[in-house]
């Protein structure tokens, strides 16, 4: 006990060479291959790697919750509890189940998980769930445990905990559901604090909210982070010190003062060059760890034939016009409210233009309308008013109202890529008959034909023909994503719809993907619509940007001139909640305000739609910069 009380002296936690390895195929398989960190009382520590890299395993593992197959097979977890000073535990050597260990997992040690809906129980309230955690450590009655549980709803931002207490999951969105993980977390006042990529599936304000709130917790309750991510904005942010894992090992630590400023190891100077940033010039691409160019060679039979051109065409040479488009769904009087005003529409007036060869930035928040217009662009939704003329080349065509055999030709020329690689491919399917089933659907080529097809498009994508023959679980998620866009090209469209299509991915498989399509953009002249919430993604891909709130098209400019002089403040405050990979350029946390970015009651005159006087409308305030306002606004509110 004296040499592991010398060993982490003045560390909260250490995690000395260690190994752990699943039990698979009759053999030990490593996953953690000597591992070594610290964590120091009231720091932030960052553990930074890719999937697979042995993060989450590494953080099961301090929690003594590893799955069956895995075994600690050598090393220590060492940790000092404030409260007992003087003795150290060695986490490695307890028993999962032991009373020692149980006493430690949620009261001395506690975790967020990266998708809070998953991780909570949709058949008991958020209340019932806290105060479960805080009467397994701590003997309280219900009656003394409400009010402590609502104190945490609301510490953690809920602004009526009474409430929120009473609320199940599924009645709150995806930061208020996150907000109530981090509580049950807290709620035992812990003295580490482990936060496993807390805000991987948060949109870009909601993701600045809960770092400044995590910030904030931990100042005020003097506690620990181990954050665990692969995100190297959120880690410039918020770590004090920083330990790069790859395949199991620990391959660069330090301040991150020292990581950023001066990088050694080529696979941490990898990572940093992966991420797409602001300051990218023009032309100039994501280097991913391991590139997969494309294979030009296997692009000449996926280039779409050349159609007729309308004699009558004026530049610029416009692919798809949408118009007017709004769309509400339908919703039971009693779902919101007897005798009130319906909830607004999910798609308001919105229109826009997508240019042959372009690619068309959609961005905005979860829940302001992106994915509903592109379903409706596909015709999976029947809107409630509007147009979309679609012109291939060979004259105008109205996609609402085209059906039969039209519409059925119509849906080759549109093709879509999903967010989630995996959910969106058939399990139960080998990659090549995923491949081959939109082909035999619409009856293009004979069998011999569709086969070579399928070899062409995998070796479009840089993947094994010989590979057809497997199933997506046998594939990694940016392999999976890579077969997704293989079946969007397969009936050569003109138009791909890319909704959120590197949201679930890791940085450096994010830039394989986005060279990816900028590869195929430029080989095969196809026209992209790209749907994201991630802003800086947006900024390397796109020509041309409209930013979604609330349903409405709030600003629409170039690239590089949203970026420079945005005018909308729902446009400022995206661009504001970016976390930059940079020491230099940190977030402004003051100015982000809960619910600040998308209540339009905080939004200056100009461009509040208050109900009375004439509407809000596009307003041109620069070449191609249109910004949603009142016609009679102060020029001087409209300028960047």
């Amino acid at each position: 006990m004296a040499n592991d009380q010398a060993t982490a002296a003045g560390d909260l936690l250490r995690v000395e060479d260690l190994h752990i390895g699943f039990h698979l195929h009759g053999g030990l398989t490593p996953a953690v291959r000597g591992a070594s960190l610290r964590i120091r009382p009231g720091k932030v520590t960052a553990l930074v790697g890719e999937s697979g890299s042995g993060k989450s395993v590494i953080a099961q593992a301090i929690l003594g919750i590893l799955p069956t197959p895995a075994q600690i097979s050598g090393g220590r977890i060492l940790f000092n509890d404030p409260l007992d000073p003087g003795a150290s535990i060695d986490i490695a050597a307890l028993a999962p189940d032991s009373t020692a260990m149980r006493a430690l997992r949620g009261g001395r040690i506690a975790m967020i998980f990266q998708e809070p809906m998953t991780s909570l129980s949709p058949l008991h309230t958020i209340g019932d769930q806290i105060e479960e955690a805080l009467r397994l450590h701590r003997s309280v009655s219900h009656e003394e445990a409400r009010p402590l549980t609502e104190e945490m709803l609301g510490l953690v931002g809920f602004p009526r905990p009474a409430r929120a207490y009473d609320r199940y999951p599924f009645e709150l969105s995806g930061g208020l559901r996150q907000r109530a993980m981090i509580a049950m977390a807290l709620i035992c006042h812990p003295a580490l604090l482990i936060a496993d990529e807390p805000t991987t599936a948060l949109d870009v304000t909601i993701q600045a909210q809960i770092l400044k709130l995590l910030k904030d917790l931990q100042a005020r309750l003097g506690m620990a982070v181990l954050l665990i991510t692969h995100d190297l904005g959120v880690v410039a942010n918020m770590a004090d010190e920083v330990a790069v894992i790859y395949h199991g090992r620990i391959m660069e630590a330090g301040t991150v003062e020292a990581i950023f400023s001066d990088p050694r190891h080529p696979y941490l100077k990898a990572l940093l060059a992966a991420v797409p940033h602001f300051d990218m010039h023009p032309g100039e691409r994501l280097v991913a760890l391991r590139n997969v160019p494309v294979q030009t060679d296997a692009l000449v039979g996926l280039r779409p034939p050349p159609r007729p051109r309308d004699p009558g065409a004026t530049a610029p040479d416009v692919l798809l016009r949408v118009r007017g488009l709004t769309h509400r769904f339908a919703v039971r009087q009693s779902a919101w409210r007897r005798g009130g005003e319906p909830p607004p529409p999910a798609v308001n007036d919105v229109s826009f233009e997508i240019r042959r060869g372009e690619c068309l930035g959609l961005v905005g928040e979860s829940g302001c309308g992106k994915t509903t217009v592109s379903k409706i662009i596909m015709r999976a939704l029947t809107p409630s008013a509007g147009e979309l003329i679609f012109d291939g080349g060979d004259g105008p065509r109205d996609l609402l109202a085209a059906s039969g055999s039209e519409l059925v030709a119509l849906r080759t020329r549109v093709q879509m890529v999903f967010q989630d690689p995996f959910s969106s491919l058939s399990p139960r399917m080998t990659v090549g008959a995923i491949l081959r089933e939109p082909l035999e659907i619409h009856g293009i080529g004979t069998s011999a034909s569709r086969t070579e097809r399928v070899r062409a498009l995998l070796r479009a994508v840089g993947l094994d023909p010989r590979h057809a023959s497997r199933y997506p679980h046998s594939f990694s998620g940016g392999q999976r994503q890579r077969i997704g866009i293989a079946r969007a090209l397969a009936l050569g469209p003109d138009l791909l719809i890319c909704d959120e299509p590197v949201s679930a991915l890791d940085v450096s498989v994010q830039a394989q993907i986005l060279n990816l399509l900028e590869d195929l953009q430029r080989e095969l002249g196809l026209t992209y619509l790209f749907i994201s919430h991630n802003l800086a993604v947006v900024d390397y891909v796109a020509d041309r940007i409209a930013v979604m709130c609330r349903g409405r098209i709030v600003e629409l400019a170039p690239r590089e001139v949203l970026f420079r002089a945005p005018v909308h403040p729902y446009t400022r405050t995206l661009l504001g909640a970016v976390p930059y990979p940079d020491l230099g350029r940190p977030l402004d946390f003051a100015t982000l305000t809960r619910g600040g970015a998308t209540d339009p009651g905080t939004w200056p005159g100009a461009f509040r739609d208050c109900g009375e006087g004439p509407p809000l409308q596009p307003i041109e305030v620069g070449a191609e910069h249109w910004v949603l306002a009142h016609a009679d606004a102060d020029a001087r509110e409209l300028r960047p």
